[in-house]
This record gives structure tokens, sequence and C-alpha cells, in this order.
């Protein structure tokens, strides 16, 4: 074989190296291509592209809430505008730049820097120290954040925690810049922030002419709740929160989840906390353009309005009615540890509440406790006698019209127990509704607990008698959540005693506790003939307007029916006739409640109360509670009633006097809400 020459070996490569310049030719064409393509035709593609990354997009404060109206479309909650300074950190702007624009603004400015804590000092201090504040990292430590065993936060952690404490005693001036500085800082970095609400015009005009030189600082036109009926219904109208405040820190998660910012303002109870997601204006959204420049891209708009199923006359009426009765009542005897009275008035064919109202007496002065209708259990005594009768016509333990001897009862291990009035004699169960008598309660749940009564006769422990009749009570909604849209409401008290002869206490209304508005559901049902309504304060939800006059109609609270009574129409009807006659026939327990043109039907209750009067933690007082709950007209219902006085007399050996308030209130109210909507 014969061995390669040079000039072999010179055309190899040659022909290597063309093939190699022909590659780079191709591909530095290709690059050229792709560059010319850029350039060309996909410019604005790419423009776009890089203006989205650089884009940051910010929210100004939160715009107006929607108005609330009461049902006859009355304003009563509105909103107010403030002249207001605020402040939305520039791009560039540094800690230090921050800092000198703030000494500038601060002479100018009335804050209550008492208010800030000891680590916005801290913060204030190393923004203004910062290589200070670095001295104090330790170089091991940096090393720690290289190998990651340290975070970035937990050195600015660190800083904080070793600033010595001679370094924050600051003057009056210098607090006042920390706490400026925290309120530039509070919530997310590029968002407007609310530094001062209602500012004076001297503040407002200052920040106006200056806005060149306190770079970041604006004027604006901000807003607050006001109350054009001023402190009627305000309580269960709710609150929101301020700026400083922000959303709930316990609740943050929920609401950051749902888009909010830290420092917006949100409904923090009640009306305003329960339909929040209505009420909530739309935030302004604005563009960082430059430095010192933001642009804006979206306006901001007022939330929807509500309009709620209160009437605000009525409503400031029964208000006025109960703090007139709760003052006079105190001067009468037995009243020591009465303090308070409630009502609740609702369409028992819608669940509509109408109004709802408690004054309670705290050292000498009136104060609004229309919460307690929600959250303050009372024992109802008679007045669940009508889920009682029930039970017996239910469970064969009684029939209609069945009498029986009123006399006291006595069984073995329990005190006797007799009527209120001890000598009734033989009754209906007509008579035994009106003139509220015990025992015939009592004899028909000794049936319900599978015995007959005879006096002296041993009781057994039979707990399905008792959850029948608790069963019964809680399809009126007695002892369950009524399901009021409100976000706060209690169940009331349910008793473990397993005693036998608690059953008995059970059936008169002196065994659970519940609430005024499970009251109301209640009496709403019988009044209905059976249907469990959800109560509502919300009737129609409106879009927002520009002018006084409401928006469109968007949506109407449909009326929601929780559940039927199971029952008959004949026993039903039977016990709504037991009703009638409490408010009609002669020594009926409710005559006088009610004028006699008004038609109505109800039941009163008296119980027995124990409280606390030293709050050593022991009961040690026995007092009288008394309860009204009622309708109108029988027959056609359109108005329900619900009146308590708890405590409102206790046992006197000396003076046997119980007060009437409950009486009186319940007549008041009533012919009030006949002088507003006429006949029921």
């Amino acid at each position: 074989m014969r061995k390669k020459t040079n000039k072999s070996y010179e055309l190899i490569i040659r022909n290597r190296f063309y093939i190699l310049l022909s590659i780079i030719v191709i591909l530095f064409g290709i690059v050229m291509i792709k560059i010319t393509n850029v350039m060309l035709f996909q410019e604005d593609m790419y423009k776009d592209s890089l203006e989205h990354l650089t884009y940051t997009k910010v929210t100004g404060t939160s715009s107006p809430r929607g108005r609330i109206y009461d049902r006859n479309y009355n304003i009563i909650v509105d909103n107010k505008s403030l002249k207001t300074i605020t402040y939305q950190k520039p791009k560039k702007a540094t800690a230090k730049d921050m800092i000198e624009v703030a000494s500038r603004l601060s002479p100018h400015i009335y804050l209550d820097y008492t208010r800030v804590t000891l680590r916005s000092k801290k913060e204030y201090f190393c923004a203004k120290n910062p290589e200070t504040c670095n001295s104090y990292i330790k170089e091991k430590e940096r090393e720690k954040v290289k190998q990651r065993k340290l975070t970035n936060k937990d050195i600015e952690e660190l800083k904080l925690e070793r600033i010595p404490e001679e370094e924050l005693h600051y003057s009056d001036e210098e607090l006042k810049l920390a706490y400026l500085y925290y309120l530039m800082n509070k919530g997310y970095t590029f968002e407007e922030k609310i530094i001062k609400s209602d500012v004076s015009d001297e503040e407002y005009a200052y920040v106006s002419e200056h806005v060149e030189s306190l770079v970041g600082f604006n004027t604006k036109i901000d807003w607050e709740r006001s109350y054009p009926y001023g402190d009627t219904f305000k309580t269960i109208l709710g609150k929101v929160s301020t700026t400083t405040q922000g959303i709930p820190a316990e609740e943050k998660d929920y609401y950051l989840e749902k888009g909010y910012s830290l420092n917006d303002r949100v409904g923090i109870s009640y009306i305003e906390k329960e339909y929040e997601e209505y009420l909530k204006g739309e935030k302004p959204v604005y563009e960082i353009v430059s430095a010192h420049e933001s642009k804006l891209v979206q306006e901001g708009t007022r939330g929807q309005d509500i309009v709620l199923t209160i009437d605000i006359n009525l409503q400031k009426a029964v208000e006025e009615i109960i703090t007139r009765y709760v003052l006079a009542t105190k001067y009468e005897p037995n009243t020591e540890y009465y303090d308070h009275s409630t009502v609740v008035i609702a369409d028992p064919t819608t669940g509509e509440i109408l109004a709802m109202a408690s004054k309670r007496l705290v050292n000498g002065e009136i104060v609004d406790y229309t919460t307690s209708i929600l959250t303050s259990p009372i024992m109802p005594g008679s007045i669940v006698k009508g889920g009682s009768m029930l039970v017996g016509y239910n469970t064969g333990a009684v029939h209609i019209g069945e009498t029986m001897l009123d006399e006291c009862v006595k069984v073995a291990g329990v005190a006797e127990k007799c009527s209120s009035v001890n000598d009734l004699g033989v009754i209906n169960d007509i008579t035994a509704l009106a003139k509220s008598s015990n025992v015939y309660q009592f004899k028909i749940a000794i049936r319900v607990n599978g015995q007959e009564y005879y006096r002296g006769m041993k009781m057994n422990f039979n707990q399905s008698a008792f959850d029948t009749y608790r069963n019964m009570y809680h399809s009126f909604g007695l002892g369950v959540k009524t399901g009021i849209d409100l976000p706060v409401e209690s169940k009331g008290y349910t008793s473990t005693d397993r005693a036998a002869g608690n059953l008995l206490d059970f059936v008169m209304g002196q065994y659970e506790t519940y609430t005024p508005i499970q009251l109301s559901q209640y009496i709403g049902t019988i009044a209905n003939g059976g249907a469990r309504l959800q109560p509502h304060l919300l009737k129609e939800i409106h879009s927002s307007s520009e002018t006084e006059e409401i928006g469109t109609l968007e949506s109407k609270f449909e009326t929601n029916v929780l559940n039927y009574i199971s029952t008959t129409p004949e026993y039903m009807n039977r016990v709504r006739e037991g009703f009638y006659a409490v408010m009609h026939s002669p020594g009926g327990y409710g005559v006088g409640y009610m004028d006699d043109w008004m038609e109505a039907a109800g039941k009163t209750g008296t119980s027995q109360s124990f409280i606390d009067t030293n709050n050593d933690g022991v009961i040690d007082t026995e007092t009288i509670t008394s309860t009204f709950i009622g309708y109108a007209p029988a027959y056609a219902p359109k108005v329900s009633f619900v009146v308590t006085s708890p405590d409102s007399s206790h046992p006197n050996s000396n003076i046997d006097y119980r007060s009437l308030v409950t009486y009186y209130l319940t007549r008041d109210i009533a012919r009030k809400y006949t002088e507003l909507y006429g006949l029921p």
C-alpha cells in the first residue's frame, strides 16, 4: 500500500476547512435572518413583552362602600368625604429617600406618634443607620446565609434584636418621624397608603402645594361611613375597619386569598361584615410610569347598595319605647336585678325582620344591647307550651278537647309542682294554653315518658321522651341556630342533666334556654302554620348610582323555608286556636297585651331565673323573667312580636310585686306598629 503524499493531506485539510466555513456562513446567515425578523417584523411583540416584564400595577386605597337602605329606601348608611394625605412609594426610592421626604412633611402634619411601636422604632433606626445595623451581623452569620442555614429575613431580625436600647431614646420630633416612616411602609410596597384621613385645611393645602418636593405624597378625597339616623340600629349595621387597622389579623389569609391588601378597609362586624362582598368598592388601578409618576388605568367604583328589611322609623320608635320603660321600671319594687328588655318584630310569612332592639341600663346610662337578641339566651317559660302540646298530639298522649284535672303534681324525689294558679279545675287543651296550665303539660309529659300519673309515683328516666320534646323544639328553631344572615349567633343552652323529673321542667320552659331571635322564629312558625323560615335582614341588592336615587335592582332575598313542622294541620290549628284564646278568652293570660281590634294570638311566659349577683361565679339569687310572643291578625298573620324582660322581678317576702314591663312594652309597641302600618 502506498503512503499518502503531502498534497493528499493538504487536499483533505482544505476540504474540511471549506466545509467548516460553509457551516459558519450558514449559521451566521440564520442568525442574521433571525435578527432581521426580530428588528423588522417582531419589534412590537418584543416591546410589549419588555413592557409587560417591567410593568408595575398597583391599586389605590379602597373605593367608597355601597349604601345601606331600609325597606322604604331611606338611606341609613352612607359615605362622607374626607380630605386625606396619601403616600405611594416611587419605584427607585430608597429608605434614605423616604426618610428625607418624610422629614420635609413631618413638621407640617399632626400625627399621634404615641402609637409608634418598639419594632417601628427599630426599623426606623436601621433605615436611618444602615451601616450601623450591618455591623451587628457577624461574618459567620453571613456565611450561613450563603450556606442557606439562615435567610435574609433572619439577618434582618438579628439586626433589630441587637439594637442597643439607648439608641432608641428619641425626641418627640424623631418619634413622629419614626411613626410617619412606619405609615409609609405599612402594607404592600408600591400600594397607595393613607397616611392621615380627615386632615385640616392647612395640612391638605400644604401637601397639595408641595407635591413636587414631597415625592410620593399626595392629597385625595377619601371617605368614612355616615349615619343619617344617628345611633338607631347602628350596632347591627356593624363597623368598617380603618386604614390603620386594615384587614383583621385573624382573618388575614381569608382576605388575602380573595385579593385584598393588608391595609384594605373591610366590614368587621354584623351587616357590614356579612355583606362585605356586595358593599366593598372596586379600587382604582395605577401603572407606575416613572420614579415620580403613576397613571390611572382603571377607575375605582363604589360598592353595590343593599336594602334591608328593617323599617328605620319603626326601629327608632321601638328603641325609644324600650329606653323609656327600662328607665321607668327601675323605680318599681323588686327590680334591683333588671337592666334590659328586647323586642323583635318580624313578618312571619317571609322571615323579614322589621325591627329588632334591646336597651340596657349600665351605671345609670342606657346603652345599646341589640346583639343580645342573637347571643344571650333566656329561660323562656310557658311560651314553649305550643310546641309541648304538639308533642302530646303527635304521640297520642293527649287528644284534641281532652279534659284533665289541674292539680298539684307530686312525683318521687321532686318537690310538688303546680300551675301558677292552683285551682284551675277540670280543663281542656285550649284552656290549658289560655291559662297556662303547667299541670296539663306535666300529665302529657308523663304519658310521653311511657307512664300514667298518680300521686307519689316514681318517674323513670326515658331519654327518648327528652329527645321527642327536644326534636319538636328544634324543628321550631328553639335550641338550634336560626340561620339569620349575621355572622354571630348562639344556639342557647342545652341541659345534660339526666334526672327524670327534669322532663316536667322541660315541657313548661324551665329546662333549656333560647335566644330572642329563636323565639321569633318559633312564633313565626306557629303563625304561618308550620313553615320554619330563615329570619333575614337583607331584602334587595342594587347597583350603585351616582345620585341619591337607588340604582337598578340586581337580586332579591327569596323566602327560605328551612323545614316544616312534622304534624297535621288539625293539630297545628288547634295550637293556634289555643294561642288566640290566650289573648281573648276570659282569664286568658295574654288579655290586654295587644288591643282586641288587632285580633292577635300569642302566649305569655314567666320563668324562674337564677343569677350571680356579685360576680363570684356562684349563682346565688332567684329572679323572674317575663316574656311575650304573638302575631296578628290571628288567622291571616302579617306581623309577629317577641318581647322579653330578663330578671324583671324577684321573689320578695315583704313586697309581693311583679313588674309588668313586658306587658306595657308589648302594648305600646303593637300600637306603634299599627300607627305606622295601619290595622294588620
